[in-house]
Order: structure tokens, then sequence, then C-alpha cells
């Protein structure tokens, strides 16, 4: 994590900068009064419906509705994340950016100077694919045309051991940043070499288009490994990248769908092929990081594998990354390809159309879950709908509060007769007990309407969170809010809300908010600190349920039986007391 991002610098950054030229710059505008207007870049008009505003630097589209700050501007323009756009801004006006707490990066010097080496060595690898007669023979057999391989910066690393180490290497600085940025290894003896050798080589961008990795793909297929990433760097976390995702915001003005593939040609075939929608990870399984940018990108996410046996193991890793992001409004897609068949065969067969078409056909998440669930399960028996009732419930519990987890409760009840219990009734609090019965609230949702009321409790809770392993919607905003809250002593509940400004969380944090407080400031407190306490005990209990249906599947590990033997003897502990 670089950390977080000071309040008081980002205030100091929007005074510092001019909105004005900030969109000039992007978009030209017409003085019209007080204001600029111009037709709205994030929506097709014919007459200007966008107003810009130096004294209240805002804009606002009255058409769209699109509106916000310089910060918010270049989120939405140049699809930029949060932090992103801060560091775009602060470099325009000379600063630089502050970042509290930890972090696992380089001084803003450092970094760059790895992106400015690394941007070096997609030159020279692209430089080289033209010396490279199998290298564009390879290209040209992969039918990848002109536009595509500029597009991509596709470039190829030549035989030798010391290639990039001799273009790029020229002093003891930039051979030092060369091992930072993972391009060189080493061997027994400490002798430095390439890392990348006889490879098709394909840079990874991050969502500023700039260098932060390299994917290498070897020619034939008798070599091994067929390809090889960089190792983690302070530039580059593999779990939280997506090949391609900026070239997909590029090509589209507005994303509406995006779709996840396997391997680097798989993504250039289907974006050559005119889907210019697809990104892949980077020899690694869907993270929940992943899942949350995917999401941020687009409302619909397709998840594309092959058909066999390692493919719907993929698929399900997806599916349980996906599970606690899928808020209403959002669809996750699988789409399960025929044997011996990828993206990039497919799509040359069949064409634009004959891809779309498997998209539209391909199985909606609700579907898949329940499918996959009921694999091996004889469903017309009494104990086979306990079963699956049994492997429903914990992964429903995951899914947000709202429309899709009361429907996919609904369909576990449809197909097992069992009722999806997504939160256990908690044990009455002694600040709950005067409560009249049937309006007991969510205990996440309880805690976090007495921390708006009340942000001094953050100080009363222990760290790290040990409600964090419950698995419900909200716990993990929770934290963040106690987290913030414990950050900013004498934070009042108005500017505690506002940290989520630009986030979905904003709205439905309002609305607690502004929900009547029961009790005193006491009261709230002894409530606030039991509803954490039983959040703590629930956790314990998920934990000993999981790891009891892995025993009675057979799939537990030793570790696994070592934490269960412990869990049993505390919940004997808490019984006995």
């Amino acid at each position: 994590m670089r950390g977080r991002i000071p309040d008081n610098f980002i205030d100091e950054l929007l005074t510092r900068v001019d909105i004005v030229d900030v969109i000039e710059r992007r978009v030209p505008l017409k003085k019209a009064g007080r204001e600029w207007t111009a037709c709205c870049p994030f929506h097709n008009e014919r007459s200007p419906s966008f107003y810009v505003s130096p004294q209240k630097q805002f804009f606002h589209c009255f058409g769209c509705g699109a509106h916000g700050s310089a910060i918010k501007f270049l989120m939405d323009y140049d699809r930029l994340e949060f932090p992103d756009a801060i560091e775009e801004l602060a470099q325009s006006a000379g600063l630089k950016v502050p970042y509290e707490g930890n972090r696992d990066d380089k001084p803003r010097e450092d970094r760059s100077d790895l992106y400015t080496l690394l941007d070096e060595a997609a030159s020279f690898y692209q430089r080289e694919l033209g010396n490279s007669p199998e290298a564009t023979s390879y290209v040209d057999r992969r039918g990848l045309d002109e536009d595509i391989v500029k597009r991509f910066r596709i470039g190829w690393a030549p035989a030798g051991f010391d290639g990039v180490m001799k273009a790029l290497g020229t002093n003891d600085r930039r051979r030092q940043l060369l091992n930072e940025a993972g391009m060189v290894a080493s061997n027994e003896r400490g002798n430095k070499y390439d890392r990348f050798r006889e490879r098709v080589m394909f840079p990874i961008l991050d969502r500023r288009g700039r260098v932060i990795a390299f994917g290498g793909r070897v020619l034939s297929s008798e070599q091994s490994p067929k390809y090889l990433n960089s190792p983690e760097t302070p530039l580059f976390h593999k779990g939280k990248e997506l090949f391609a995702l900026w070239q997909v915001k590029q090509a589209n003005q507005t994303v509406t769908r995006i779709m996840v593939v396997e391997g680097y040609m798989d993504v250039i075939a289907l974006h050559q092929a005119g889907l210019p929608i697809a990104v892949a990870t980077l020899g690694t399984a869907t993270t929940p990081e992943h899942a949350e940018v995917l999401f941020r990108t687009a409302p619909d996410v397709y998840f594309c594998f092959d058909g066999d046996r390692a493919g719907k193991a993929a698929a399900w890793r997806a599916l349980e990354s996906v599970l606690p992001r899928m808020r209403d409004g959002r669809q996750a897609h699988f789409l399960f390809l025929p044997d011996g068949e990828d993206p990039d065969t497919l799509v040359r067969k069949e064409g634009k159309d004959g891809f779309e078409k498997r998209m539209k056909e391909s199985m909606p998440m609700s579907e898949y879950f329940f499918e996959e669930l009921a694999r091996d399960v004889d469903v017309s028996r009494l104990d086979g709908r306990a079963r699956l009732a049994e492997r429903a419930r914990p992964l429903i519990a995951k899914l947000p509060d709202g429309a899709f987890r009361d429907l996919m409760g609904q369909e576990l009840e449809r197909r097992t007769g069992a009722k999806a219990v997504l939160e256990p009734e908690p044990a009455p609090s002694r600040a709950s007990q005067a409560r009249p019965a049937g309006t007991q609230p969510s205990l996440v949702r309880a805690a976090i309407r007495l921390l708006l009321a009340q942000p001094t409790l953050a100080d009363e809770v222990e760290q790290p969170h040990a409600f964090l392993r419950l698995e419900k919607p909200g716990v993990h905003l929770l934290s963040e809010l106690i987290d913030v809250a414990r950050s900013r002593p004498g934070i009042n509940p108005a500017v505690l809300v506002e940290y989520f400004l630009d986030r979905p969380e904003y709205a439905p944090l309002q609305k607690l908010m502004q929900a009547e407080s029961v009790g005193d400031t006491a009261m709230q407190r002894v409530e606030f600190l039991d509803a954490l306490e039983q959040m703590k005990r629930q956790a314990i209990d998920q934990r000993k349920e999981y790891l009891t249906l892995r025993m009675r599947e057979g799939s537990i590990d030793d570790t696994e039986k070592a934490e269960y033997r412990v869990l049993s003897s505390a919940a004997r502990t808490r019984t006995a007391e």
C-alpha cells in the first residue's frame, strides 16, 4: 500500500491548480460570462451543456449530470484511479505527494527513474523486434497487424545474457535501477544476466499508461516456461494489475463490459478482432483486488476460461473473489470454451460476431454458482439438498445486502427447500435488551451507525481488528471507518462520511448517519463494543463451520486441523463460561 494521502494536502493541491487550465488542456473551452463552456466530453451532444466555474473550481454537465473537482475530472476523463489523479495534478503543480502510513514503494523521484528506465526498455525491445526475422515471422504468423503491434508496444528480447544491461545499464545507478525493476537476475555465483532472452515481449502498463513490468513469451511451445513475467517490484504487484486495462480504457469512451481471459495473445487477438474489452491476469488467479478493479471499470464482467479441469478451478476462484463485490447493478458471466480452443483461435475461426454470440450465451454467475455446487450432489435426495444448502449458505452470506443477495437466497430455498440463513440472530446485548422484538439491526450496520454518531469510539477498538475474519457485507467498510476515525482525532461525522464521497459507500453512509441514534453516549459506547465482541465470536464460529465442512469433505490439511482444534477448545471454554 502507498498509504493515505493527507486531506490537508488535497485541499492545498486544489487551491494551487486552476480547474479551467486542467480541463482546457483536454477539452476546448469557450468563455460564457463568468464561466466556461463546452460540449460534454462524457456523452454525445450537439449544443454545449458542460460548464466549468473558476469561482467554485467545479465542473458540471446539465445533460448527463457529470460533476466534480479537478481531481474527479481527471479520474473520469483520463480514466485514472484517485491516487493517480492526485499524482498527475501534483506533478503539474510542482508538488510532491506525501503519504501517511506504511508504504512499500520508493519516493517519487526514485519511481520516476524506474518508470523512465522501463519505458526505455520497452523501446529497446520494440527496436529489436524489427531486427529479428524469427520474431517478425512469429508476429506475422499470428496475424498481428502493424497497428496492434504499436498499440501494445510488442517487442523482442534478443538472445544473449546482457543485451538490456549493455543498452541501458550505462552506469552504476542505472544498473541498480535495472535490478530494482526486475530486468536482471542473478545466478548462484552472483553474476547478473538479462531476465528476458529470446522472447516476444509484452509491456505491462499501469492505469496511467506507464510501463511497470513485462511479460515474455517463447516462440516454441517446447521451451519452458512458456510465459515469464517480471517479479514483484516497487511498481509491479501482479495480484493488483491487469494486462491491457489501459488499452481497454483508451479504446472505449464508456466501458460497459470487460472480459478476463488467460493469455496475452488471447487479449491481443480479441482487441484486433474488434473486441477491445479483453484483459488478463498476470500469472495468478483472479484476486479480490482484481475483482474490485474490474467492477470499477465496467458493470458487466465476463470470465472466459478453458472448459477443462484447470479452467473450472480458475473460474471458481474468480467467483469467490467476485461474490463480496456483487452489489446491485453489477453482473458477472462465465464463458467456458470448447476443448482445444482458446479466445485467440476461436475469434479467428468465428470472427467478432461469433464470439459475441458466445458471450450472449455465457452462464450468469447465479447459474454457474448453483450448478458447480451441485455437481457431485444428488438433489433428488433429502441429504443431497441439505449438503447443497450447507455449501451455499456461507457463500451467499458474502454477497452485499441488496436485491441480488435476497434473490440468491430465494433460489437456494427453491432448489433445496432450506432457507438461506444469511445472518445468525445475535444474542441480545445489554444495550439492546429493551429493543422491541424483531427490530434488531444487522450487527455490522449497527456498529457503523454507532461509530458515525460517535467517531471517538474508534479509539477504543483493539488492533488489529479481531472481527475482520467475519465474512459479512460491510465488515471491511467498518474497519476502514475505524481506521479513518483513529487517524484523524476529533473528526466529526460529516467529515468522516465525506471521506467516501466518490465511492459507492457514500450514499448508504449518509443514510446511516441520518438515522436516529438510540440511547445516550455511554449506552452507545456499550452497544458498539458489544457488537464488535459478538462479531468476533461469529467470525470464530464461521471459521469453525468452514473447517468442519472441509473435514467432512476430506480436504482439510494439517494446519487447518490444528486450527480446528484450537477453535473447538475456545468454543467449549466460551460455553462453560
